[in-house]
C-alpha cells in the first residue's frame, strides 16, 4: 500500500492551496462590484436617475417619477442577484458532483424539466400559486437530472463528460419540444409565459421574491454544508472514501441542493441559460478549486454577471428591453464552445 507523506502530497490537494490574502481580496473585490452593479441596476433604464433621486427612491420617496422608478426597479434587483447567485452555485455544486467540466442546470437539461413541469401545471391543472409552481419546478428539475445522469451512464465508461453533455443536450431540446407543444395550441397560457420561457427578472415582485427567497437559502446553505466533501470527491471516490467521506451521501446532499436552487430560481425568472457554466469555471482560475472559496465566490460571480446582463439588456435596447436570458445566451454560448476546446473533452 502506498503511503502519503508530507513531503509529496497528492496533486489535488495541493492544488486546494492558495494563498489566503489572495482569496480575501477576490472576495472583497467581487462583493464591490456586486454592489456598484446593485446601485447601477436601479439607477439605469428607461429613465436615468441623478443621485439625488437614486438617494430618495432608496430612502422610500416616491414624491418624483424618477425616484418612483427606482422604487419600481429595486425588486428587478433584488431578484437578479438571487438568481445569478442560485445558478452559478447549483452549476458549481454540479460540476463538483459529476467531475463533469460542462455540467451546468441549462446543458444538462434540469432547467428545461423545471420549465416543463410548471408549463404543464399551469396549463393542465391551472396551477398558478408560487408555491405550487416552485414545488412543481423542483420536482421537473430532479425528474430530469435523474433522467440525464442515468441515460449518460449507459454503456462502456459510465457517465462521461461528453455523454452527459450530449444526454442533456437531447434531453433539453426534447423537453423544449414538449413545453412549445403544450403552448401552442393554448393562447392563454403562451401570452402568460410567453416572455417567461425567455428568462428574465422584469416582472419582479416583492411577494415573489419572499416566496422564493426562503427556499433559494435552503438550498444555498445545503450546498455550502458540502464543501468540504466536494474537495474529497475531487480526489477521485476510492481516495475520499479512504479519507472518511461517504461520497453517495455527499453527492446526493449537494445534488439536492443544486436541485432545489435551480428549480426554484426557474420557476421565478424563467430558463436562464449558461450562468452555471461560466462562472464556476471563471472563479475557479481565480481562487483555484477549493470548494469552501469556489462556492461562495461562484455565488458572488452569478449574480454579477445576471445584474450586469441584465443592465445591458436594457441600455442599448432603449425604450426597450432585451430579456436577461437572451443577453447570458449570447455571452454564453462562445464560452461554452472555449470551454469545450480547452477541456479537450472526449470519451474515455
Amino acid at each position: 500500500m502506498t503511503t502519503l507523506h508530507a513531503s509529496a502530497p497528492v496533486p489535488a490537494l495541493a492544488s486546494l492551496r492558495r494563498s489566503v490574502p489572495v482569496r480575501v481580496a477576490w472576495l472583497i473585490a467581487g462583493l464591490g462590484l456586486l454592489v456598484v452593479l446593485a446601485v447601477a441596476s436601479v439607477a439605469f433604464g428607461v429613465a436615468d436617475v441623478s443621485p439625488a433621486d437614486l438617494v430618495a427612491g432608496l430612502s422610500g420617496d416616491a414624491s418624483s417619477i424618477e425616484a418612483a422608478a427606482v422604487i419600481k426597479r429595486m425588486p428587478r434587483t433584488v431578484l437578479a442577484i438571487l438568481v445569478g447567485a442560485s445558478l452559478a452555485l447549483a452549476g458549481a455544486s454540479m460540476q463538483a458532483v459529476t467531475r463533469n467540466p460542462l455540467a451546468d442546470p441549462g446543458i444538462l437539461g434540469v432547467m428545461s424539466g423545471a420549465a416543463l413541469a410548471v408549463v404543464a401545471g399551469l396549463a393542465f391543472f391551472g396551477i398558478v400559486d408560487p408555491y405550487g409552481q416552485m414545488g412543481l419546478a423542483i420536482l421537473g428539475a430532479a425528474g430530469a437530472a435523474i433522467f440525464v445522469y442515468l441515460v449518460g451512464s449507459l454503456g462502456r465508461g459510465g457517465a462521461t463528460p461528453l455523454k452527459l453533455a450530449l444526454a442533456g443536450a437531447a434531453t433539453s431540446a426534447a423537453l423544449a419540444s414538449l413545453v412549445s407543444a403544450i403552448l401552442l395550441p393554448r393562447v392563454d397560457v403562451m401570452s402568460t409565459f410567453r416572455f417567461w420561457q425567455i428568462g428574465g427578472v422584469g416582472g419582479a415582485e416583492w411577494d415573489r421574491i419572499a416566496v422564493v427567497a426562503p427556499v433559494l437559502l435552503i438550498g444555498a446553505l445545503v450546498v455550502f454544508a458540502t464543501a468540504r466533501g466536494l474537495n474529497s470527491l475531487a480526489l477521485g471516490d476510492d481516495l475520499a472514501a479512504g479519507l472518511g467521506e461517504h461520497v453517495a451521501r455527499t453527492r446526493l446532499i449537494s445534488s439536492a441542493g443544486a436541485v432545489v436552487l435551480c428549480g426554484a430560481a426557474t420557476a421565478v425568472a424563467g430558463p436562464i441559460a449558461f450562468v452555471g457554466l461560466v462562472i464556476p469555471h471563471g472563479v475557479r482560475m481565480l481562487v483555484g478549486p477549493d470548494h469552501r472559496w469556489l462556492l461562495p465566490l461562484s455565488a458572488i460571480g452569478g449574480a454579477v454577471l445576471l445584474l450586469a446582463a441584465d443592465i445591458v439588456g436594457r441600455l442599448v435596447a432603449k425604450p426597450e428591453e432585451i430579456e436577461v436570458g437572451i443577453v447570458t445566451a449570447l455571452i454564453g454560448a462562445p464560452l461554452f464552445i472555449w470551454i469545450v476546446r480547452r477541456q479537450k473533452v472526449r470519451e474515455l
